[in-house]
């Protein structure tokens, strides 16, 4: 069940962020008492205000203390040969020979159509796809930015960096977030030597968000904000994709303040960011939407009915999410991610049948998704706690595994 190991998970954090029972019961403002038995496995779960005050005051997002729902099989250093796989390619043998040539049948368009179809796989949640494809893909990219003509390079170099980017967020779905960042470390020194410039600040966000991950909130906001001031000042945002990169940034940094607290600060950039979401659409069109940023005003109202969710205005985000139209470039795991919110939003304020309706259509969207994931189970365990049952709630706790 998903809360069997949240104890030992709320224990490890606690310790990676070196705060006694009393100092994160302090920060948190959950009782010392809930977290001694939550630690010693006298209690199994927690109301979801809860989870979210515990994940506030240890800085990190409410998944990481549940769990993340598997990627893909991953056992430490038993993972399987997948896996082995990508941290082959990301991290090459010491002293390996150079790439080999690229072949005359090889064809730049041809992989960079390969690594967006790679990115689209990784947003439906196809892990495996992905996981199959990407070391052919690093490889390629690798022997193209190596071993091609002068002119081919620098374009071979924003593929390699576009991989590797690809890379660290696979790393990081698998909870190895020292090598997600060593994937992205090289991502950017691949993007340096293209001719890209909105390629370092895309994998940039990357970093900040992996900084997020690993509870690093202050390293995460300082770097989203320096590379989104630095697209201002250099004018790459007066197109569609630099605007979609400067957005990025902007919703990483405050996804990053609202972690550390400063929830004021996380919604005047929101505001700010849905404001200039507005213009994508009026300026000169861009690449292929599956390379860049996703950045629109459906994804900004997403991400802030998250955020009111997650640190306490559950009624902002149901007034977020009312009446909402999703673009069609909007990714199906944010669309997922917008009803999981909304169901949480409802959970939070009592309100279990419309907690339910919402899970249903969870359900149709993403049966699997929603079945594995931590946070879905949670919800529903925690509306099997209240005295009441709404109809339609009994078959979501089979669907998911609760037991009753």
């Amino acid at each position: 069940m998903a809360s069997e190991d949240l104890g030992r998970t709320l224990r490890r954090l606690r310790r990676l962020a070196d705060l006694t029972q009393e100092e994160l019961a302090e920060r948190s403002e959950v009782s010392v008492d809930v977290i001694r038995q939550l630690e010693q496995g006298r209690k199994h779960s927690a109301r979801l205000p809860t989870l979210h005050a515990l994940a506030n005051g240890l800085g990190v997002e409410l998944t990481t203390l549940l769990g993340d729902p598997p990627a893909v099989a991953a056992t430490g250093e038993n993972d399987g040969p997948r896996f082995v796989a990508v941290r082959r390619a990301i991290m090459p043998t010491l002293w390996e020979p150079p790439p080999p040539p690229i072949g005359p049948d090889f064809s730049l368009d041809r992989l960079r159509e390969q690594i967006a179809d790679a990115w689209t796989h990784y947003h439906a949640a196809e892990f495996d796809i992905v996981m199959k494809v990407l070391p052919g893909l690093i490889a390629d990219a690798r022997s193209a930015a190596v071993t091609g003509s002068e002119k081919g390079r620098g374009a071979g170099f924003a593929a390699l960096g576009k991989a590797l980017q690809l890379g660290g967020h696979v790393a990081v779905r698998m909870g190895k977030t020292d090598l997600a960042l060593t994937s992205l470390e090289r991502a950017v020194d691949a993007a340096g030597c293209s001719s890209d410039p909105l390629l370092v600040p895309m994998i940039v966000n990357s970093v900040a968000w992996t900084y997020q991950r690993q509870g690093r909130l202050a390293d995460a906001l300082g770097v989203a904000l320096r590379a989104a001031d630095a697209m201002k000042a250099a004018g790459h945002t007066g197109t569609a994709d630099g605007l979609k990169v400067w957005g990025a940034l902007t919703m990483s940094a405050a996804t990053s303040a609202a972690r550390n607290s400063d929830y004021a600060r996380a919604t005047k950039m929101m505001e700010a960011a849905e404001k200039e979401a507005a213009h994508v659409s009026k300026l000169p069109a861009g690449t292929d939407n599956r390379m860049v940023s996703v950045f629109s005003p459906s994804s900004v109202r997403i991400e802030r009915v998250r955020l009111a969710v997650q640190y306490g205005h559950p009624e902002d985000a149901l007034k977020l999410a009312k009446g909402m139209r999703l673009s069609k470039d909007t990714p199906p795991s944010w669309r997922t991610w917008l009803l999981l919110d909304v169901a949480r939003a409802h959970t939070d304020l009592g309100d279990a049948s419309g907690a339910v309706k919402t899970l249903e259509s969870l359900r149709r969207v993403a049966p699997t998704w929603m079945q594995h994931h931590t946070l879905a189970v949670a919800i529903v365990r925690d509306l099997w706690s209240l005295p009441n049952h709404p109809a339609g709630l009994r078959a979501l706790a089979e669907f998911v595994g609760v037991a009753f």
